[in-house]
């Protein structure tokens, strides 16, 4: 590996990596993101095949494989979150005042 003087910089993360990559609705992303790896995390635990988490889920096994695969265009949050119910799981939405020591307003999502 060749020395030089090259300067490198070093730029936190945001904590939302669509966002840090100037995507449009980073938020959104990130969040249905979130839910999919807890969707997908359940699904596993539970060794359910993608047939069998379908039938549950109510949608068809090319879905499954896509929520498996993180293709997540067609799957809103709320899709998600009726996902997350149909698997038993209650979903608790709180809403508060953002900090004033934080520029802007987050939407975090954590799985019990």
């Amino acid at each position: 590996m060749a020395k030089g003087n090259a300067k490198h910089s070093v730029v936190p993360g945001s904590g939302n990596v669509f966002a840090d990559l100037g995507l449009t609705d980073a938020g959104e992303k990130q969040t249905r993101v979130r839910l999919a790896v807890t969707i997908n995390q359940i699904l596993r635990k539970r060794r359910l095949s993608q047939v069998a988490a379908a039938e549950q889920l109510g949608i068809n096994q090319p879905k499954i494989s896509a929520l498996a695969n993180y293709r997540l265009a067609g799957f809103s949050v709320e899709r998600l979150l009726h996902f997350l119910n149909a698997l038993d799981c209650d979903v608790e939405i709180v809403i508060r005042k953002k900090p004033r020591s934080r520029k802007t307003a987050t939407t975090v999502i954590t799985a019990a």
